[in-house]
């Protein structure tokens, strides 16, 4: 059995880790037990009733958090030189096409978002053994190969994150920084939680939303009543 910490213990101590929160008073309880030395992320964990080996009960989608994660997003835009400036003047950090398919190929993956267009998709497609592991790889569905780049580069620089149900049925994702005001996470939760709702997939029967846990980095993971989220 893993040893708690001392810190953890004392985090434990600090509420009921039967009850099952409202959203608010969830997100209350996240900011008063986080100990870490550094302005921890808030994370959410959502267990749905789906199976994600069927296609048609697979869970993904963006979402716009109204007040972004807290974290300035390094953005990379694979695109044709007719397209760079496009991309610079939106705030793409890193802007060009061979050179950095060709430092990728070598190892470099100091990014967190690969936004391309239609047309060089052969070229970055087969970059994917190495952006597919770490969620790099550009998608349509997730508006990443679009030609559209300055809208693009926007929307994840004002706060977009995507999220995909992973093999166990959960989705786990980070929706702001424990600095964060209580009400800021509350709008950013039930922004995230009502937009996995809207995505239920009719194939899926039961329960669909079985539970959620809200968190901070290393803090213990705190119980949320379902029934607050659409309140």
């Amino acid at each position: 059995m893993a040893r708690i910490s001392k810190k953890k213990q004392i985090a434990l101590s600090k509420f009921d880790q039967q009850k099952f929160y409202s959203l608010s008073e969830a997100m209350d309880v996240v900011k008063k037990v986080a100990y870490e030395t550094f302005d921890a992320a808030v994370d959410v964990d959502v267990r749905l009733g789906v199976d994600p080996r069927k296609a048609n009960q697979m869970v993904r989608g963006t979402v716009t958090l109204p007040h972004g994660t807290g974290k300035t997003k390094r953005v990379l835009v694979l695109c044709t030189p007719d397209k760079e400036e496009e991309a610079k003047q939106a705030g793409a950090d890193y802007v060009g096409l061979d050179e950095y398919i060709k430092k990728i190929k070598d190892g470099w993956t100091d990014v967190d978002v690969v936004i391309t267009m239609p047309s060089v998709m052969p070229k970055v497609g087969a970059l994917g053994r190495i952006l597919g592991p770490r969620g790099l790889m550009p998608n349509p569905k997730t508006g990443t190969v679009t030609m559209e780049i300055a809208k693009a580069v926007n929307e994840v620089k004002a706060g977009k994150i995507d999220f995909k149900v992973d093999k166990n049925g959960i989705i786990h994702t980070t929706i702001g920084r424990v600095s964060f005001d209580r009400e800021k996470l509350v709008e950013n939760a039930r922004e995230f939680l009502q937009m996995i709702i809207k995505l239920k997939p009719s194939a899926a029967k039961g329960t669909y939303m079985k539970s959620v846990y809200f968190s901070s980095t290393m803090g213990p993971g705190i119980k949320v009543d379902i029934k607050t989220i659409t309140a």
